[in-house]
């Protein structure tokens, strides 16, 4: 099992660093699935705008909603959400070398989102790279039941570990 997991402390930081790595990997010619997200910041709120881009070249979908300036609750759209779990569930059956999730959030604590498609890409042998903060480290470690190796949050790690898992699934074909 190749199950990979990085964690920032900046905000967006996990974001920035799995968008490039999908960056660096798709312009090297790796066959990637999942989705990177991307915020925007909105100029009458202190929120963000959140949208993932469903990899390699896939639609990109908003996942939050505008619940007004003084509201406390998740802005996560469920539905928008869903709709990119579809779009990446379908795409396990292109072989790829490796599926990328933006984040271990708190749909996917609760069960939800991502979590089902992880566990599909792991029992297909697919390696996984998943960015998981804080909040929700010990629900993945739950999850994974301890057996995710934290890389460095850089993208040099990063590329050593897929360089890595590529060389060994190759040696072992």
């Amino acid at each position: 099992m190749y199950l990979a997991y990085v964690t920032t402390t900046d905000r967006g930081a996990t974001d920035r660093l799995l968008s490039a790595v999908a960056e660096h990997l798709l312009a090297n010619d790796a066959r990637l699935v999942g989705v990177v997200q991307t915020n925007t910041e909105c100029a009458d709120s202190s929120k963000c705008d959140m949208d993932v881009r469903v990899l390699p070249e896939g639609e990109t979908i908003r996942i939050s909603q505008s619940l007004g300036e003084h509201s406390r609750g998740c802005r996560l759209d469920p539905a928008a959400l869903e709709r990119a779990v579809g779009y990446v569930t379908s795409s396990l059956e292109d072989s790829p070398q490796l599926l990328i999730i933006n984040k271990f959030g708190k749909h996917e604590a609760d069960g939800r989102g991502f979590r089902p498609v992880i566990a599909e890409a792991l029992t297909q042998d697919i390696p996984v790279l998943v960015g998981v903060n804080g909040l929700n480290k010990d629900k993945f470690q739950e999850f994974t039941g301890g057996a995710a190796e934290q890389l460095d949050p850089n993208l040099d790690a990063i590329i050593a570990w897929f360089d890595h898992v590529s060389a060994q699934r190759a040696a072992a074909a």
